[in-house]
């Protein structure tokens, strides 16, 4: 009989135990939930490093390159 896999997750706030199935999820409260939409609205959650597109310059080098064969 097989098992059933079961995941220990966790409210990212407050890191309380949550099941998948409780109705505040991933959070464990309307409170946790109030706290982690303040952060998002105060800009709190920034990426570190801009994003930078690298399939322009591949494209691009790949022009160049077959430019030089020709």
């Amino acid at each position: 009989m097989a098992r059933k896999r079961t995941l220990n997750l966790r409210c990212p706030i407050c890191k309380k135990p949550v099941k998948s199935k409780d109705v505040e999820f991933p959070f464990c409260s309307e409170r946790c939930r109030t706290i982690d939409l303040g952060k998002w609205a105060s800009g709190a959650y920034v990426i570190s490093s801009p994003v930078q597109d690298t399939s322009d310059s591949v494209s691009a080098a790949m022009r160049d390159n077959s430019d030089d064969e020709d």
